[in-house]
């Protein structure tokens, strides 16, 4: 069985940004790629390494990386 990516970036809200979990913790709600590299380094991760694109890492609901409202 595959495993999930442990990053899910949610549908865009009614009211503007995506809420963000990472391993099932909702860790807040991105505006746009820099709030959700910051989640990603608060949640141990180099953002200097992570690519946005990584399907292993982040699954996208609702939307790509160019979809925040």
């Amino acid at each position: 069985m595959a495993e999930r990516p442990p990053v899910v970036v949610h549908p865009p809200s009614p009211s503007g940004g995506r809420r963000v979990t990472v391993r099932g913790a909702i860790v807040g709600m991105a505006y746009g790629p820099v709030d959700l590299i910051e989640f990603l380094r608060r949640a141990g991760l180099d953002a200097d390494e992570v690519s946005l694109d990584d399907a292993a890492l982040i699954e996208w609901r609702g939307g790509d990386q160019a979809v925040w409202t």
